[in-house]
């Protein structure tokens, strides 16, 4: 998978990528000349007493040791270049095939595992580009290339070369293989951090009010230790490299040293071709060690590469068909916003029973149908099939005639307006959010969709009106705020369709009349769908529909539903006094 990946993002960075090989060609071609000149200097120069030799010999390695730098500082850029330029197009395409899950693939993943693939996995692979741009690239020209000048320079010593390769290579492989596992293992936990963290943050107010404060420290703690072991059992073992790497390059150059000793002494060589060679030797091993290193970086990054790889080849279960129709319309006198399933059943994957069976309904343009049930009765998947956030498992959702499966979801979703049950407002503005919905909308829309929501005073007595400043989430307005402003970002996109998931929960009795009686007059032609738990706010409904275990136990007005649904009169009784009821 990291292969493919690389062959796939890196495609577009080829040109800088051409340009680090020059590059680097070009730093290792100097390199390998100057202990060659090294050596010159020594013997022909110092030796002979050659001052203009020496001088002339000189700035020849001074010009040729800036191009090194120059051209090593060159190389570096536009590998850093190419790396980020990767990193941005993999962590594009992650958002994007993400954006594109429904809420099965959503849930399978997790919130935290998805962002730790898009950030912490992204950057492992993007660092394994920038590193081999930099190093591996060089590693085997100056390995290959210092083996050639070594053997050039003295023959009868390059048995040493033979020697310390072989055992600098399996003193750091010993110790490579041992990382991998570690590796593998640190991402897990890094998704287990992130996942008590995003819960903590998320609960905090639960956790708060129920004085786990401690509780919380301690499960933080556990899954923060864990990945301190790792990644210190990891770090020990790569803190042993050095040393492995030092005992080879220090043995190794004392035998050269050594041996070279002896043949100077018998003048088979000069003492300048005995530096070079030494030079040549520690190139070769340090060249060796970096490709070394290296491979301490391809397991962590092929882990990362496998787990982005899961992610941008997971299909979404809800696709888009491969010849999308348009809405029937008035073609077939059904209005666009007319909803209606057709003996709709939906069992989630591994379930031992479905959570719908045999749901069949339908809400005619104009007119309010409510579905009321108690808890894990159904309504939330209900409302995830309307959508097409999931898709049924047995039966047909359609929308104005035609099935949603049939349609392009951008096609679908232009038409809805949902309000889910936790409303989620976006940082920005109160404008901003607004706008979600209908990016034109003029202001004059826009107050009128928080009239009807019941939202234009607070909004009004905001610093800032339109313009005031709404936190991640809409933690900095109260809840049954935050389910006006959703309310109001659904009627600025004027839909054929609107479903309210139990959207008004939050809101008192006073309010919540209000908004049923101004949402009757602005969405007049729409078709309304609300999901409800309170009895108050569906009892003036055209259609109430009775969900109990998935199915459909009682249709009709709340008139109807109170003579004829023994389950709909347990559900009234539990909420309002008997008064109330008749």
């Amino acid at each position: 998978m990291l292969w493919k990946l690389l062959v796939r993002y890196l495609q577009p960075q080829r040109r800088l990528l051409v340009a680090v090989v020059v590059f680097q060609l070009a730093q290792s071609i100097a390199s390998l000349y100057l202990p060659t000149l090294n050596a010159d200097i020594i013997d022909l120069g110092v030796a002979t007493g050659d001052t203009g030799y020496i001088l002339r010999v000189g700035s020849l390695m001074l010009f040729i040791t800036l191009l090194q730098i120059a051209c090593a500082v060159t190389a570096v850029y536009f590998g850093a270049k190419a790396a980020m330029g990767m990193g941005r197009d993999l962590r594009g395409a992650i958002f994007t095939r993400v954006g594109g899950f429904s809420e099965q693939e959503v849930t399978r993943f997790g919130p935290a595992s998805l962002i730790t693939r898009s950030t912490n996995d992204v950057q492992q692979v993007q660092q394994l580009v920038l590193m081999s741009a930099t190093l591996m690239v060089a590693a085997p020209m100056l390995s290959i290339g210092g083996v050639v000048m070594a053997v050039r320079q003295d023959a009868q010593l390059s048995w040493l070369i033979a020697v310390s390769v072989p055992a600098l290579l399996i003193g750091v492989g010993l110790i490579v293989s041992r990382m991998v596992p570690l590796f593998r293992l640190m991402q897990l936990r890094i998704d287990a951090v992130n996942r008590v963290l995003r819960e903590q943050l998320a609960g905090i107010r639960v956790v708060r009010a129920f004085v786990r404060e401690d509780l919380e420290t301690e499960r933080f703690a556990g899954a923060n230790a864990d990945v301190t072991d790792t990644a210190l059992r990891a770090g020990r073992l790569m803190a042993l490299a050095f040393p492995v790497v030092m005992l080879v390059l220090n043995v190794s150059s004392v035998a050269v040293i050594w041996f070279g000793s002896f043949r100077i002494e018998d003048r088979s060589m000069q003492v300048g071709t005995l530096v070079a060679f030494l030079s040549y030797l520690l190139q070769i091993l340090m060249s060796v060690m970096m490709a070394t290193f290296m491979a301490v970086m391809i397991p962590r990054a092929a882990v990362a590469a496998d787990r982005i790889g899961e992610v941008l080849e997971t299909e979404s279960s809800v696709r888009p068909p491969v010849n999308p129709v348009v809405f029937a319309g008035s073609d077939s006198g059904t209005a666009r916003g007319e909803l209606e399933m057709r003996d709709v059943g939906f069992a989630y994957p591994g379930a031992e029973r479905p959570v719908l069976s045999g749901v069949s309904f339908t809400a005619t343009a104009g007119r309010t149908t409510a579905v009321i049930g108690s808890t894990g009765s159904g309504k939330t998947t209900l409302v995830n099939l309307m959508p097409r956030l999931f898709d049924a498992t047995f039966g047909s959702v359609r929308m104005g005639g035609v099935d949603v499966r049939e349609l392009h979801p951008d096609l679908l979703w232009g038409h809805i307006g949902l309000v889910p049950q936790r409303p989620y407002l976006f940082s920005g503005t109160v404008r901003s959010n607004l706008l979600y919905g209908k990016p034109d909308a003029t202001e004059e829309e826009l107050w009128h969709a928080l009239a009807t929501a019941q939202a234009a005073d607070f909004v009004r007595g905001m610093e800032g009106g339109l313009d005031a400043p709404v936190s991640q989430g809409g933690t900095n307005v109260s809840g049954g705020q935050r389910q006006r402003l959703a309310i109001a970002r659904a009627l600025v996109k004027r839909p054929e369709l609107y479903i309210f998931d139990d959207s008004f929960s939050s809101l008192d009795t006073a309010t919540d009349a209000r908004l049923r009686q101004a949402l009757r007059r602005d969405t007049a032609g729409a078709t309304l769908v609300i999901i409800a738990q309170r009895v108050s706010s569906i009892v003036d409904a055209d259609q109430i529909l009775v969900l109990d275990g998935g199915r459909i136990v009682g249709r009709g007005t709340h008139g109807e539903l109170l003579e004829t649904s023994k389950t709909y009169r347990e559900i009234v009784s539990s909420q309002l006094a008997a008064e109330e009821a008749a």
